[in-house]
């Protein structure tokens, strides 16, 4: 669209808008306005009693409101060129037209006068010239060109401005509320992750530097003691000394020490600090773009009958999960039962971490290709439901999406963090899979440096590989395959020698933009950030860097998304929303439950309570001193059932093995039974869950009561609106009706007002533009014949 003043000052400027004056006298004339004068003397312009003077240009037929713009069709007769629209200035604003020579003018205008206008071939770097003068022109005429795409990719799908605030606001006018809501509680998300990454970071620094001077790791570490330890498998196993696992013990206290438990009631508060804010941000976000009274629009959808049960299916899929988790865990004791026949004694020492290592690794591959196969198989059985609306449709996809994939991806973490060797049983009396293979125990050290290590493998690598494999490389392929068959598809349509030439120019923006990855909906970037924040928040007390590795990770995927949404997928079309949805109540539900979970992870899977109980119940000197020995029993390598006790041994003359447990000697009355101290522990465990429930539950609403909803600046704000509504309203009121006849309807009212003639008492006396406000008094506009041309020769 383009536009040109019809009218100007100086000859060289006529010269040029001739062929515009022609083209807008044969594209209007049919409506009434006349073209420019052609002979007889100057007219003399309207004047009113206001004295303003009004300029030459289009008027009324009653000389009282001016055209301020004239929309025209310019008809190109040649077979490859279309018609297209340009907006006419009527003199209201004056424009800066690129100046031509006379004799390109006078070819011009004559073209024009002969009805047969010939488009010049330009080249592209005088296209590109003659687009930046037309766009300096419009801005000088107060236009403002929108250049939002430019603006967002150079400052926000930049990795170069990955440390400044997202312009929200932006991102919601080009994009629409949906995706602008989105991120902005990434963005809100991801800056208060700060606080709890600074102190995770701080409890493993704590970790660090006290280690040389923690007890238990030292007693473990200590070669003094002499302490042999019971076979890991039947038979091909040898016993072997408590000193070998140095390392994971002193790695183990890293993140298993006091600060660890402050630390998890932190993050309790934290999480409810975070819903909090983020609920007041979106109060903010609701005012400054007018959401508040927007009303949930029901879109109705039309299903086919099925009767194919889908609660069955869900089963089916969960039996899938826990299958694939008892997978694993047959591998890694098949593997170390199979490693252990290595005569190496190297190879032996490393079995356990080598098992550990190899078992996590395929569960983090198995996660990742159950999560894809449960995206599709959540929209299936959503489908087998027949919701009736489109909002019904998306929450019930979004809950069965969850569901099955923080199942998928939680699974594994909650076997090491409660199951694994809680039923493994004792020497002597072990339980069994497949009446072979012996179930797996933890470590001297516990269990809770095994969940750190799977927690940590499968987060990072499911964000590592999912926004490099998943976010960036198959959207990049699928592309690619796309534009190959788009072009062999142009190749083979290609009938004729014009076809051909159309094929060898230069693509527009829209055909590039059409070639791009089509939009599927902001679901898939809500969920990867859920299950984030389930792995920060359900098991921060075993993995205090969590918080870090997540702020690390959402700084990079704020700034992937952004340049996926810019440049690698179709610009999506504008969805208006109150809110996140449903993704805000999931997020309420993983933070209360992450206090049971870090409660749990506390009491059963680290060796807090146990050396808690010991310092204040058993030790002789109030320490940690003999600690290693209290928590180890004994057992008689004489009651092995047969074919259990090792074959061959590098350690001779054992009599006695230690294992991880509290029950009684062999040579008490009750042998092998659970020991005083067994429920001591026992008790002191579940005491502390309950206290730690209660005590983070209470806090965490303690502190959503103190903070409101809603920011006293907004509630000041809506006051204050408020006020100046029924202050309208009260003059409203006040004011008396006028007679039915007075009454006048407007519309353009959003328009700019225009000037008018002051001291004028009757409406339609005021001299108003019709682009502006055009008064009806019986609802209908005037005729084109009312129009007349009033101007004055340049």
């Amino acid at each position: 669209m383009a536009i040109r003043n019809a009218h100007v000052q100086s000859r060289r400027r006529r010269q040029v808008g001739n062929k515009i004056i022609v083209a807008l006298t044969e594209g209007c004339r049919r409506s009434g306005l006349g073209g420019p004068p052609t002979s007889g003397g100057p007219r003399r312009l309207p004047t009113y009693e206001s004295g303003i003077d009004l300029g030459p240009g289009l008027f009324f037929a009653d000389g009282k409101r001016k055209v301020d713009y004239v929309l025209c069709y310019k008809y190109k007769k040649r077979r490859s060129s279309k018609g297209r629209l340009s907006i006419s200035s009527n003199g209201t604003v004056p424009l800066i037209i690129p100046v031509r020579s006379e004799t390109e003018a006078e070819s011009g205008e004559a073209g024009a006068a002969a009805g047969e206008p010939e488009e010049s071939k330009l080249t592209e770097e005088e296209k590109v010239l003659m687009r930046e003068e037309f766009e300096a022109g419009l801005l000088e005429a107060g236009l403002q060109i929108e250049r939002d795409k430019e603006i967002l990719h150079e400052e926000w799908a930049n990795y170069g401005v990955m440390f400044k605030y997202q312009p929200v606001d932006l991102i919601r006018k080009y994009f629409g509320e949906q995706i602008g809501l989105y991120f902005a509680w990434l963005g809100v998300y991801t800056q208060l992750l700060i606080p709890p990454s600074v102190l995770g970071i701080i409890v493993f620094l704590y970790g660090i530097f006290t280690v040389d001077t923690n007890v238990p790791s030292l007693e473990t570490c200590d070669e003094n003691l002499n302490i042999t330890m019971c076979p890991l498998c039947d038979a091909v196993c040898d016993y072997w000394r408590l000193s070998t696992v140095c390392s994971l013990a002193r790695a183990s206290y890293l993140f298993d020490n006091g600060a660890t438990v402050f630390f998890a009631i932190f993050m309790s508060l934290w999480a409810a600090c975070f819903l909090e804010h983020w609920k007041r941000r979106q109060m903010c976000l609701k005012h400054t773009w007018d959401l508040t009274s927007l009303e949930d629009e029901e879109g109705f959808l039309c299903f086919f009958l099925t009767n194919v049960p889908g609660l069955c299916f869900v089963d089916f899929q969960i039996f899938v999960t826990f299958s694939a988790v008892f997978g694993v865990v047959v591998y890694r004791i098949c593997m170390l039962s199979v490693w252990s026949m290595n005569p190496d004694p190297e190879a032996k020492a490393s079995v356990r971490m080598t098992v550990t290592t190899t078992g996590i690794i395929l569960n983090m591959l198995v996660v990742l290709v159950l999560e894809e196969v449960y995206g599709a198989i959540a929209v299936w059985l959503t489908e087998l439901e027949l919701p009736k609306t489109e909002e019904e449709f998306g929450e019930r996809l979004i809950f069965k999406s969850f569901f099955l994939k923080s199942m998928n991806a939680f699974a594994p973490i909650f076997y090491v963090a409660f199951f694994k060797g809680r039923f493994a049983g004792r020497p002597g009396d072990y339980v069994y899979i497949f009446e072979d293979y012996r179930m797996e125990e933890c470590a001297p050290p516990g269990c809770l440096i095994e969940l750190c290590i799977q927690l940590s493998m499968i987060m990072l690598g499911k964000q590592l590989i999912q926004n490099n494999v998943f976010e960036i490389l198959i959207p990049k392929l699928k592309k690619m395959y796309r534009t190959i068959q788009e072009e062999k598809g142009k190749k083979l349509a290609a009938e004729d020698e014009e076809n051909e030439k159309e094929e060898k120019r230069q693509k527009q923006q829209f055909d590039k933009d059409f070639t791009l990855e089509p939009f599927e909906g902001v679901s898939p970037e809500y969920m990867e950030m859920i299950i984030q924040y389930g792995f920060v928040s359900l098991f921060v007390a075993s993995f205090p860097l969590a918080p870090a590795f997540a702020l690390l990770n959402n700084v990079i995927e704020i700034r992937l998304d952004a340049a996926k949404f810019v440049t690698e997928i179709r610009r999506p079309d504008a969805v208006r929303c109150k809110d996140i949805g449903i993704w805000y109540n999931i997020l309420c539900g993983i933070s209360k439950f992450s206090v049971i979970t870090n409660a749990f992870v506390i009491s059963f899977t680290s060796e807090f309570v146990p050396r808690m109980v010991y310092q204040f119940m058993y030790s002789v000197n109030g320490t940690m001193s003999g600690y290693t020995e209290h928590s180890l029993s004994y057992f008689n390598v004489s009651n092995f059932p047969p074919g259990t006790a090792p074959t061959t041994t590098l350690i001779t003359g054992v009599n006695m093995c230690r294992y991880k447990d509290y029950r009684d000697p062999p040579w008490e009355p009750d042998a092998y039974t659970f020991s005083k101290q067994y429920w001591s522990v026992l008790a002191a465990r579940l005491a502390f869950v309950i206290f730690f429930q209660n005590l983070a539950m209470f806090l965490s609403m303690l502190v959503a009561w103190m903070i409101p909803d809603v920011p006293r600046s907004l509630r000041d704000q809506l006051k204050k609106e408020n006020m100046a509504l029924m202050d309208e309203l009260f003059v409203l009121k006040s004011t008396p009706p006028q007679p039915p006849h007075s009454r006048v309807k407007t519309r353009c009212s959003t328009l700019p007002p225009r000037q008018r003639a002051p001291g004028s008492e009757e409406p339609p006396a005021r001299p108003s533009h019709s682009s502006s406000c055009v008064k009806l008094g019986d609802r209908n506009p005037p005729p084109p014949s009312e129009l007349k041309r009033n101007d004055t020769p340049g």
